[in-house]
């Protein structure tokens, strides 16, 4: 059986029990408008975001992103938006309350993960709906994406000392109301 992560956190000197989980309010395209931008062209809900500009609209869906943690039951968690294409969105919509088991869409990943080097060519996800009221699961392509960072840990795992490192980076470096 798999053992609970927890950590005495080496930055607060605090407890930390639970897989850390970390999430963003918004998708970075959102995050990084002007608060009257927003009201003008944004529209975002806990779960859907759209942004249109010149006349073009982007859809995002919010999603999981699940890391596992080596000899540990429950993942690490990135709580992060996804980009959809606008077939895509509405599919997800019309599903939304009762998915369609199997039901699978390309997207890109829209937030700047900490501690995850930015890559030039963005990072190509497929995301798999979730029933009961789950959000989506995002799993990131690999395919051409060797070297970054947060593909190789989302297929290979991590160790406990790399989690607590992450945790408490996120904890401690990102600020209090990061989007």
């Amino acid at each position: 059986m798999a053992a609970i992560f927890a950590f005495t956190c080496s930055c607060c000197g605090n407890l930390h029990e639970g897989s850390p989980s970390f999430s963003f309010k918004a998708p970075d395209q959102y995050a990084c408008l002007s608060e009257e931008q927003k009201a003008e062209v944004g529209s975002r809900t806990s779960d859907l975001c759209t942004v249109t500009h010149n006349g073009h609209t982007d859809y995002f869906i919010r999603t999981i992103l699940e890391v596992p943690i080596e000899g540990i039951e429950e993942p690490f968690l990135w709580g992060i938006w996804v980009s959809l294409s606008e077939k895509s969105f509405h599919r997800y919509l019309e599903t939304y309350d009762v998915p369609v088991d199997g039901d699978c869409f390309f997207g890109w990943v829209c937030n700047a993960i900490p501690n995850y080097p930015e890559t030039a060519r963005g990072r190509p996800a497929d995301v798999y709906a979730q029933p009961g009221g789950k959000r989506p699961k995002v799993w990131l392509h690999h395919q051409g994406h060797e070297d970054d960072a947060l593909v190789v840990d989302q297929n290979e795992g991590i160790s406990v000392a790399r989690a607590q490192w992450l945790a408490e980076q996120a904890m401690h470096s990102m600020p209090p109301e990061r989007p």
